[in-house]
Formats: structure tokens, sequence, C-alpha cells
């Protein structure tokens, strides 16, 4: 089909208007999916549009893939709040062909509620069900994706939908806003039979959403309209950028979206947080990821946690004043810019300034010592930062080696993993480092212990723990899965010894679909497996993947699940994706190759059946 042709104004979703037969839009479809052209007045514009975007985003035509997000997140404050009036929906529709289904605002289904159970049966085979996401850039234009992306009312009818297993369906979606500030919070869609389906179905939708609108404003509290008075009056007073925010609420105005990344959104929101639970009104500068630097003025509202923000841009001449709080874009050594990750690297900064011994938590593989050595790099650039193992604590002399290695007041020590030693041996390794402190009171030599979360409150470990003034939390990845962004190119710039190898966006969504149980130490060796398997430059493809990375389950598998997982994601990469093939050279039948599939959460990447 080539370049996108300029589109006609055509009918958009308001009840009453007409749309196309079920014949035009299916041979229309059929002619999108083939490259060939389609006449504008046989789809309609919002339609086409999301068409467009499904074909982009390389979503299946044939099949359903859905990320399952899981269910330990569905409890959403809104739709809590919501309950009594959706109570009454779900009893209107109580025997009647047509489901009423709530979602957050990136398409995960929160709630579901359907009144008749083939319509139920029929939405669990398509995973139209809570836990699952619905976004546009997974299913394709859907009633659900699609108002979210466009962020208004939109209607999909039988064969508008981009997959052609929700043909026989017909929905209506439509965002749902807070009614204080203004950002989108989820969406309400009606989805029933393509045969039962007429233009009230928007209606219908529309009417939902404004009610749920209505019962969010009659449940707000004294505390969110304090919050919203303060940040009109902060936005009538000030000509520049203006954020608050309270709890799950967030305002900001326009000039914020239009000059901020939203990197630098994220990381000002979980820079103000610590600000305000000071509860002190405070200024203090910033550098932002993106490099910008600000000026950021707080203003603590009553309740705890809220408040209000002015943030000023600084030229980059300019000496700002007041109190500095510069956190780094990153440390010599490592990359990442997730707000939590950035903080991380800050307290550890600011520790070693300050010359604060402290203790690194976090789980195995979340680059602990990799930190304090990339502190130590920023800061001493020609000093070596030395490790011990307390683990190797057993071994004769194991106490003189901690001596030596901070002999002089400028050196520095990680002991790792200090939650494995025995109370004795904690207790001695205690009484040495009081020792060198006291030896060295004009200028003490740094020190950092490593050990697991929890470990912290073992009493084997409190004489050792208590001359660490300072505990640092070291996230896990899963908890800055942003930075794989960064991650994956620089370390594959180290494993590749500089070579052009370069990660796809198909294989960086299976990435970020991982859990990383073993964090970035698993992310390295899992690409140090894939580049001993092939030239150091290219692109790594979703078939470089080891299985594992192919999936999205919800479960721990056992030994013999986990080799025929694997099997199977070694068929469907050797039969190009298509099922029945690999089902008949694993010897079993389309059926069940599809049922496991589902059941391992295994991503296919191609379109074949």
């Amino acid at each position: 089909m080539g370049d996108r042709p300029p589109l006609q104004r055509m009918p958009n979703d308001l009840p009453g208007q007409s749309r196309p037969s079920d014949e035009t839009l299916a041979d229309a479809r059929i002619r999108f999916l083939t490259s060939e052209s389609v006449e504008l007045t046989e789809v309609r514009e919002p339609i086409l549009n999301s068409w467009w975007r499904s074909r982009k985003a390389d979503v299946p035509a044939d099949r359903i893939e859905v990320p399952y997000v899981g269910e330990e997140h569905l409890d959403a404050v809104w739709v809590r709040n919501s309950r009594p009036l959706l109570n009454q929906l779900a009893e209107q529709l109580d025997g009647q062909p047509v489901s009423l289904i709530l979602t957050d605002p990136t398409g995960v289904v929160l709630s579901q509620h359907t009144g008749d159970s083939d319509l139920h049966r029929h939405l669990e085979r398509v995973h139209l069900i809570p836990g699952f996401s619905y976004g546009e850039q997974f299913v394709g234009t859907n009633g659900i994706g699609t108002a979210l992306e466009d962020g208004q009312p939109r209607r999909v009818f039988g064969h508008e939908h981009y997959a052609e297993h929700l043909d026989n369906l017909a929905c209506a979606g439509v965002p749902i806003h807070h009614p204080l500030s203004g950002k989108m919070i989820g969406a309400v869609d009606l989805t029933c039979w393509s045969r039962d389906a007429s233009g009230l179905l928007i209606a219908l939708a529309r009417s939902a959403a404004e009610q749920i609108r209505q019962a969010l404003l009659t449940t707000t509290s004294a505390r969110e309209l304090e919050l919203f008075q303060a940040y009109l009056q902060a936005c009538r007073r000030t000509g520049g950028i203006v954020m608050a925010l309270a709890d799950e609420m967030v305002m900001m105005n326009d000039y914020a979206r239009q000059l901020l990344e939203p990197s630098d959104q994220a990381m000002l929101l979980g820079h103000t947080r610590e600000l305000l639970a000071a509860g002190q009104r405070c200024s203090t500068n910033l550098v932002l990821p993106s490099g910008s630097r600000v000026r950021v003025h707080c203003r603590p509202l009553s309740g705890r946690g809220a408040g209000v923000l002015h943030v000023e841009l600084v030229e980059t001449d300019e000496e700002p004043g007041g109190a500095t709080a510069t956190l780094p874009m990153f440390l010599p050594g490592t990359v990442g810019s997730a707000p939590v990750w950035l903080r991380c690297c800050h307290e550890v900064d600011a520790s070693y300034d300050a010359g604060e011994w402290l203790a690194l938590v976090g789980e195995p593989g979340t680059g602990k010592t990799t930190l304090a050595q990339c502190v130590q790099q920023r800061r001493r650039p020609g000093e070596r930062l030395r490790t011990l193992d307390a683990a190797q604590a057993g071994e004769p002399g194991w106490l003189d080696r901690v001596r030596r290695a901070l002999d002089r007041p400028a050196s520095a020590l990680v002991i790792q993993h200090v939650d494995k030693l025995e109370t004795a041996t904690a207790n001695a390794l205690a009484s040495t480092l009081g020792e060198i402190r006291e030896q060295h009171r004009g200028q003490v030599p740094w020190v950092a212990v490593t050990l697991l979360p929890g470990a912290d409150t073992q009493r084997n470990l409190s004489e050792l723990l208590a001359l660490v003034p300072r505990t640092v939390q070291v996230p896990p990845l899963r908890y800055h899965i942003e930075d794989l962004n960064q991650l994956v190119p620089f370390l594959l710039n180290k494993l590749s010894h500089g070579g052009q190898l370069t990660c796809s966006p198909s294989a960086m969504k299976l990435l970020m679909r991982a859990t990383w149980p073993g964090n970035v130490t698993e992310l390295y060796r899992m690409l140090r497996e894939v580049v001993q398997h092939r030239r150091r430059t290219g692109e790594i493809r979703p078939g470089d993947l080891p299985a594992n990375y192919h999936t999205v389950t919800r479960r721990a598998l056992t030994h013999l699940e986990s080799i025929e997982r694997d099997a199977i994601v070694r068929s469907l990469h050797d039969a190009d994706g298509n099922k029945s093939k690999a089902a008949k050279s694993l010897g079993m039948s389309r059926a069940t190759i599809y049922r496991k599939i589902h059941d391992y959460g295994i991503v296919t990447a191609n379109r074949s059946r």
C-alpha cells in the first residue's frame, strides 16, 4: 500500500451516523491486510487511522495475543469509589447479551460483568477478562484500546476490528477522566454481539462514563478539593510549570506537558514526594534526565504527602542559588534514568560525599557492588574500590585483609554478603571496623556493606550495622524496567567489544515483559549467551532469545514443563510461527499446541497459523 494516503473527513463516532456495510468492511479489511488499496469511503476515519497504527505496531491479525499482567493490581481506587453505581448498572444488564467492562488507562481490564453466559464464555476465549490488556498496541483496533489511544469515545463494530477473532463483536469505549484533575484514569466499554449492535451502544457507554464521573465527584475527599483549589491558584499566580500531587492524584498544566519530557515529569514527581514527606516549604535545584536544569519551589498542604510545586527552567550559564540537590543522570559505568534508580544513585553518592558508611540492601544481581564502584569512580577516579566477600570470613587472616584494605584515610571498601556472617564473626568484624574508625578520626575511610532485603533486621548483625548510619535500598530491575532501553545497548556494547549489535523492537518488547528474578546479572548473562551465538554486528531478533523469554507465564513451571515449553518455542521458531507445522513436528494436535501456548504464556512473533 506504500505511504499512507491523505484522509478525507468521514463520519465520526456519534449516535445515529451511518457506517459501511459488513460486506464492504470485510472486503476493505482483507485488502488492507494484503497491502491493497482501500477507498476512503469504505472505512471510517478513526478506524482507518487505528488500522494503520495496528500495522505499524506489528499486531497479528489472525489471532489474539494479549499480555496477562496479573490480578494483584486490579483494585483501582476509582473503581472502588464507583462500586455502588457499577452494581446498579450490572443489575440492569442481567440477562442481556451485553458486557460492562472497566479498564485502566493502558487498557488492562479491571472488571467485567456480562449478563449473558454465551457472550461471557466467548469473551473468556478472546481473553477480554480481568488481568489482560486490550491496549491497541496488543490487539489492534478495538473499542477499549482505540478509545484510549484517541482519547475520545470510539465504537468498533464487526469487521472494523483489526483482529479477525473479534469480528463477531461490537464494542463502544469511552475514556474516563478524573472530575478534578482531568487526568485519564481508565475507560468504560460496552461489548455485545455484532448482530445486536446499534448506534445507541456508544450513547449508552457515554452515559455510563458520565455517571461514573459524577459518582467520583461525590466521593471526592476534602483533601482532594483542597489540592485542586491550591493547584488552580498556583496556575493563576504563575505563568510557568505547575504540578500538584497527593496519593495517586497528579495534576499538571499544559506548560509541564509541553516543556518536560515524560522521564523528566516522572523524576520531578518522585523527588517531590520525598520533599513533601518533610512537610516544609522548600526550594531546590535539580538536573533532569533530559539534561535540563530546573529550580523547584515546593509548597506542602495540610495533608501529609500533598502539595503544589512551581518549576522554573534554569539557563545553562546561570549559577543556581539556594539549596542544591543535583541528581546525576548516570554514574560512570552504569546507566538508567528511572526515578527510583536515580534516587538510589543520589543516596549512595551523597553518602560517599559525606563520608558516611552505609548498607546497600537489595536482591541478588541488582548491582549493589557495581553502584558503589561507580560512585567511587565518580568521586575518586584514581582510587581503587576494594571488595571482600563475607562468605570467606572463615578463612585464616580474613580480618587482617580488612585492615589492609583500609590502611589509608582515602581508601574505600565494600564488604559483600554480610548477612552470611555468624554472630561471633559479625561482632569481630564490627570490633575491627570500630578500631579502624578510631585510628582515622580526622579522615575516615569509606565502608559499604551489602546484604539481602530483610537481613538488616537480623540480631546477629546488630553490632555491625550500628556502625552504618545509612541504609540504601537498591531497587530490583522489575521496579525500573523502563531502564532496559538503556541497559541493553550499554551491555551489548560491552559484550560485543564496541561492535554494532543492536536489539530489535520486537525482541525488546519480549524483554520488557520478563520479570527478571536475577535482575541485571540475569540480563547480562542472557545477553552474553546471545552474543556468543551470533556475530557482533546486526540485530537481535526474538528468535535469538532463550525460550523462557518468549513467555509471560503466570506461575512457576516444573522442570518437565520447562522442557516442554522450550521444545514448543523451538518448534515454533523452526516453523516460522506456523502452529500446525510446529504441532506436527512435536507429535501433538493443533488444539493441544494452542492450549499449551496459552498455558505457558508463549509469545509468538510471526503471523502464520
